[in-house]
């Protein structure tokens, strides 16, 4: 119900990451309205979701995935890009525009630790906003679960 509610762009739920990601883009002040944004990545939990919830905000968005050609130049356009590919390491410097706001929502096992899916150090200069991984978008997961779970208590008693 709560999908079709936010694809129907109705009142409802949100999922927690893709909500989380608008609210560190509203906290940051990020403006969204007429921006270009790039999501990388087009599952049903992340991609797709944040894909519609940009395109409330009046965002120009794209989504990409695993078989988009020259994912690089695509990106390069995006005044927001979201990195939910999982894939570690997969967004380099020449997949950010100069001063970009950058969400990195992959969470990758490798044997150096925990990675994103954004070279953070590689992007760090390039982004104007960059989040880490870990401690960037997961915290932020688990503050939209607790207002969905208050509200979900507030509006089944009202």
């Amino acid at each position: 119900m709560s999908a079709g509610r936010l694809l129907q762009g109705s009142p409802g739920l949100r999922p927690c990451t893709p909500l989380g990601i608008i609210e560190l883009l509203d906290v940051y002040e990020v403006a969204l309205e007429g921006a270009q944004a790039v999501v990388v990545g087009r599952s049903n939990l992340v991609g797709k979701p944040v894909f519609l919830l940009l395109l409330e905000r009046h965002a120009t968005v794209t989504i990409c995935h695993s078989r988009t050609r020259d994912l690089a130049a695509v990106c390069s356009r995006a005044d927001v890009l979201i990195a939910a590919a999982g894939s570690a390491g997969l967004i380099g410097p020449e997949h950010v525009k100069p001063g970009a706001a950058v969400i990195d929502v992959g969470i990758n096992r490798t044997p150096q630790g925990l990675r994103g899916d954004v070279d953070f150090d590689a992007v760090q200069a390039q982004a104007g906003l960059l989040t880490p991984v870990p401690g960037g978008v997961g915290p932020m997961t688990i503050a939209m679960l607790l207002r969905n779970t208050l509200r979900a208590a507030l509006e089944s008693v009202i």
